[in-house]
């Protein structure tokens, strides 16, 4: 694992990006509104009157949240802790709104509405600038990763994904991705929607767009040397077939080799033919290459060839006539 060895890098990617300067007024929206549709939850209180809540485990997303509250609609929303007994007793942060801060953010977002009797309605539409203009989808999704993302270790597999209880936001994020040009795939998975990326350019690509630019290295870092130790075992696999090969090779070689000492004697041939079976029979495990660099003189590999060429025509020919009794 690079850098903290106590994150695992889907962690890491999201503390990176919680400590991304907020952007421009839009960009804190697009991505308030996201983490709001992640993170948020609403509740109906009389009068009209709306209620949210943020629910996150992890602090950085809490502060996150907070600070773009505060910075783009100067809403300070009350924090406090609650405890799981379950799940290891895992501790959730919550920042709740007032009834004014809570009105103040679903108006900004274009959330929700007030009629004319001051009742505020939710809007089930989603906002054109998140969707026109680059910078506010980036922020998005990074928004939407911070509240329901989650990235593969990249030493185990190339996963990324987003995972929300309702079809609203994977349709948005589908949007999205169609409009970044990033091919996406969607599921159910025990009752939610999960909206995924599958390939290292492809997650790459969207940590890139999220402005995770430290990530992008580990991530490349890591492409590489697995590409490298790829690389590896394909030579070592290659150069054990070939090892394979030229052992069979060999094998056959000094069994045509034999046939001649056994049958008419190594003194029939060629000194040159003869000098190569001698080599064969005592060197079983060298190439052709290494027997030619110990002839003498030296033979190159096409000589060498042609000869050993030479060598099994001559053992074929004599067990030709061992098969016609000649």
């Amino acid at each position: 694992m690079r850098g903290n060895d106590k994150l695992s890098f889907s962690a890491q990617v999201r503390e990176e990006l919680v400590r991304l300067p907020a952007g421009k007024s839009c960009c804190m929206l697009s991505e308030l509104n996201a983490l709001t549709r992640t993170s948020g939850h609403l509740s109906f209180r009389g009068g009209g009157r709306l209620g949210v809540t943020y629910r996150v485990d992890n602090a950085g997303v809490a502060r996150r949240i907070f600070q773009l509250l505060k910075k783009q609609l100067n809403i300070s929303p009350t924090l406090h802790f609650t405890q799981s007994s379950r799940l290891g007793g895992r501790r959730t942060c919550v920042l709740t709104l007032s009834d004014t801060d809570a009105q103040t953010l679903l108006t900004a977002l274009h959330m929700a509405e007030t009629d004319e009797t001051g009742m505020m309605h939710l809007k089930r539409t989603m906002p054109r600038h998140p969707l026109t203009r680059q910078c506010c989808r980036r922020a998005f999704l990074r928004g939407a990763f911070l509240g329901a993302g989650t990235v593969t270790d990249p030493e185990k597999d190339w996963h990324f994904e987003w995972s929300s209880e309702n079809e609203e936001l994977p349709n948005i994020l589908s949007r999205l991705l169609e409009k970044c040009d990033l091919p996406f795939r969607t599921y159910e998975r025990k009752d939610r929607q999960v909206v995924y990326l599958k390939g290292a350019q492809h997650i790459t690509d969207m940590l890139a767009l999220m402005g995770a630019a430290q990530s992008v290295l580990t991530l490349e870092n890591i492409r590489i040397e697995k590409q490298m130790r790829a690389h590896a075992v394909r030579m070592a696999n290659c150069d054990e077939h070939n090892s394979e090969r030229m052992l069979d090779a060999s094998t056959k070689q000094m069994k045509a080799i034999r046939t001649i000492l056994l049958k008419e004697g190594l003194f029939t041939l060629p000194p040159a033919l003869q000098e190569l079976a001698r080599l064969r029979l005592e060197n079983s495990e060298l190439s052709l290459q290494e027997l030619g660099a110990m002839m003498d003189p030296p033979a190159g590999k096409s000589a060498v060839n042609n000869r050993m060429r030479r060598l099994m025509a001559v053992a074929a020919e004599i067990e030709q006539r061992e098969e016609n009794g000649t």
